[in-house]
């Protein structure tokens, strides 16, 4: 008898980013995490095809609700080669979001072990990331520890 598989994994296809995703709500999406001003399909695409110029080296994955065809998670991870550890490679986890409407359902552990894995394949000695307080928790159950403290200095 063939074992079906978990219903949430049914109805929550995880892929990377199709071109198609702007008009899934994708934009949307990245709203409920940060300013994202509304982007034009000729930027969307422009985007699109920069960030596929580095291949493996920069993965966004999402998550489609197979029932409505909205994306409904995101994240993504880009490799950063290094001279020190042997002229290493870490992943950096970025832009990490679960729509309001699907938050509960495990998506955003799903998102992050998609992206941590995938820095692994790449042979990445660490992947690290940025977060609030209040996503600590959220965080150290998908395997992550605080180390040390962020700083950041924007431009605009």
């Amino acid at each position: 008898m063939m074992q079906r598989e978990n219903p949430v994994e049914e109805a929550f296809h995880i892929r990377k980013l199709e071109i198609s995703d702007k008009e899934k709500g994708f934009i949307e999406l990245l709203r409920q995490l940060t300013v994202c001003d509304s982007v034009s399909d000729e930027k969307f695409n422009e985007r699109f095809e920069e960030i596929g110029k580095y291949g493996d080296d920069h993965r966004i994955c999402v998550i489609e609700d197979v029932r409505s065809g909205k994306i409904v998670a995101t994240g993504s991870v880009f490799i950063e080669k290094k001279f020190v550890r042997n002229c290493g490679k870490a992943g950096h986890i970025e832009d990490v979001v679960v729509d309001s409407s699907a938050r509960g359902l495990q998506l955003g552990k799903r998102i992050v072990e998609y992206l941590a894995d995938h820095a692994h394949s790449m042979g990445c000695y660490k992947v690290i990331l940025d977060c609030t307080e209040e996503n600590r928790p959220f965080y150290e159950k998908c395997g992550f520890k605080k180390k040390e403290i962020q700083m950041v200095k924007y431009f605009v």
